[in-house]
C-alpha cells in the first residue's frame, strides 16, 4: 500500500506562503496520482488539486493561480506550494493516494492557520 505522510502545515499571515509535502515510499513507481484535500472545522471537506503520475495538475477555482502542485520522483514526495494564503485557505490538509492498484490511502493531514 502506498500511505502517504503530509507535513509542512504551520501558522502565516495572510498573503504568505507554505509549501505542503506529501511523502509516500513507492510513490513515484506505483504511478499514484494525488489529490490534496482540505477541511475547515464545521465544514465539509474539499479538494483542493491533483497532480497525476506524469505531472498533470488540476487546482480547484478557490485556488487557481496560488496553488501549485509539483513532485520529486527521486524522493517519492509531492509537494503543494501554497502563495498569497487567504484566511478561508485555513484548514486541516489531506493527501491522498488514488487511481492504481496501490493506492487508496489517505494521510494523516496537516494543520494550516491563516490569520488576517
Amino acid at each position: 500500500q502506498i500511505q502517504p505522510v503530509e507535513s509542512g502545515g504551520g501558522s502565516v499571515q495572510a498573503g504568505g506562503s507554505l509549501r505542503l509535502s506529501c511523502t509516500a515510499p513507492g510513490l513515484t513507481a506505483s504511478r499514484c496520482e494525488i489529490e490534496w484535500y482540505r477541511q475547515a472545522t464545521g465544514k465539509q471537506r474539499e479538494w483542493v488539486s491533483s497532480l497525476s503520475a506524469d505531472g498533470r495538475t488540476r487546482n480547484a477555482d478557490s485556488v487557481k493561480g496560488r496553488f501549485t502542485g509539483s513532485k520529486d520522483r527521486a524522493e517519492d514526495t509531492v509537494y503543494l506550494q501554497m502563495n498569497n494564503l487567504k484566511s478561508e485557505d485555513t484548514g486541516m490538509y489531506t493527501c491522498k493516494t488514488i487511481n492504481g492498484y496501490w493506492c487508496g490511502y489517505w494521510g494523516q493531514g496537516t494543520q494550516v492557520t491563516v490569520s488576517s
